[in-house]
């Protein structure tokens, strides 16, 4: 870890990496956060961090009495799960076309009744999470796709994979959000909050960082329809494995027992240095003492389970990820698809297409080399090796 300081920041930043591992514009991002008014103690960026919109993802900073939806992020409650099957690599005595065309089935079976990328359910899921949903303008208004949104991947990064453990276990693992209810949430109250602070004259460097109050009626309902958000989001991941178990075979998982779930776009309330603060992490998941998370790598590199160490510099975080090392339309323009697929060779769903690029090993950050930067975060508990996936 290393610090920045200057004059004209309010706190300090403290970066969770080595210098020059941090793109220069992520930095500036997160010099101008904090130099707001509302930050509290110091702000944390993750060794994955990157440039946002806004803000940076990876960050985790911590305000009094505000909340701040640009920091929250744009995917309200994107996050992963993942669980771990009884089902070993000898249980096919390790004969790889045996392998393979299990799973090949399996991702087969996986996309007929998971719809990916801009695909909806044919009808709606009248889930008991919309039994008792807060009656929002914008809850109400999204009502309707919400419904048919739940139970699928969504595009970008997102994915499932099915992966392996050190001993030869097979694990499944899901990345997905809120789908386009947690982008319109977001962009409904930043839209009301940049016009709140324009009408006051907020004293913010940028009206990416605009805010709304905790103790008004706005501040109060985007917090509320947040947590909405965090529960469809969690709701979406948990149907889905659940439908990928029963495709494997649902006799080979303990739910109650291994199920993980961890999400890294939202706010809570936390004590931290003494006081209670609204913690927000993009792009940044929790890893208090005892805490067990998700770190994924990229889709033709090793994720990891891992236990939190309660760091109070990180504010009790680490990273979501690897972290995009180049946007997604550099890496269709500059990566060469032959080299891409011969990283990924041996592991099913390596992209096809230039345009598939844009997820490819190379758009990211070593991911042993965040893990290594982590290292007073987080222990590793098992690492995954990727053996087949889809991605949104």
């Amino acid at each position: 870890m290393y610090v920045i300081k200057e004059e004209n920041m309010k706190v300090p930043l403290k970066i969770f990496s080595t210098k020059g591992s941090i793109e220069e514009s992520s930095i500036e991002q997160m010099k101008q956060v904090c130099s707001t008014p509302y930050v509290f103690h110091h702000v944390a960026l993750m060794p994955d961090g990157h440039t946002g919109k806004g803000v940076s993802i990876g960050s985790v900073v911590a305000t009094k009495n505000v909340i701040v939806p640009a920091i929250v992020g744009l995917d309200i409650g994107c996050g992963m799960t993942a669980i771990k099957s009884d089902l070993n690599l000898s249980d096919w005595d390790y004969e790889d076309a045996m392998i393979e065309l299990s799973l090949k089935e399996w991702l087969g079976k996986i996309r007929e009744c998971i719809p990916t990328g801009f695909k909806h359910n044919d009808k709606p899921n009248e889930n008991e999470i919309f039994d008792n949903m807060l009656d929002l303008f914008i809850l109400r208004t999204e009502l309707s796709s919400a419904k048919r949104q739940l139970g699928t991947l969504g595009g970008g990064n997102h994915f499932i994979e099915i992966q392996v453990d050190e001993e030869g276990y097979l694990w499944v693992m899901i990345h997905s959000g809120s789908r386009n209810l947690g982008k319109k949430v977001a962009d409904f109250y930043h839209t009301i909050a940049k016009a709140l602070s324009e009408r006051w004259y907020s004293n913010i460097p940028t009206s990416d960082l605009a805010f709304l109050s905790m103790d008004d009626d706005l501040g109060k309902q985007y917090f509320e329809a947040m947590n909405f958000c965090l529960k469809f989001a969690f709701t979406n991941r948990q149907i889905m494995l659940g439908l990928i178990m029963l495709i494997i075979g649902i006799e080979h998982f303990n739910v109650e027992k291994d199920r993980i779930n961890i999400h890294h776009n939202y706010a809570v309330m936390e004590n931290h240095f003494g006081q209670n603060v609204l913690v927000h992490r993009k792009g940044a998941t929790l890893a208090r003492e005892g805490t067990i998370g998700i770190i994924p790598g990229s889709m033709g590199t090793s994720s990891y389970i891992v236990e939190g160490l309660g760091n109070p510099e990180s504010f009790n975080s680490c990273s979501h990820g690897a972290g995009r090392r180049m946007g997604r339309k550099e890496a269709q323009r500059t990566l060469i698809l032959s080299e891409e697929q011969d990283k990924m060779k041996g592991i099913i769903g390596a992209p096809r297409t230039q345009e598939e690029l844009e997820e490819a090993p190379s758009a990211y950050k070593d991911i042993d080399e965040v893990m290594e930067n982590q290292k007073d975060l987080v222990k590793i508990i098992h690492k995954l090796t990727p053996l087949a996936g889809i991605k949104g």
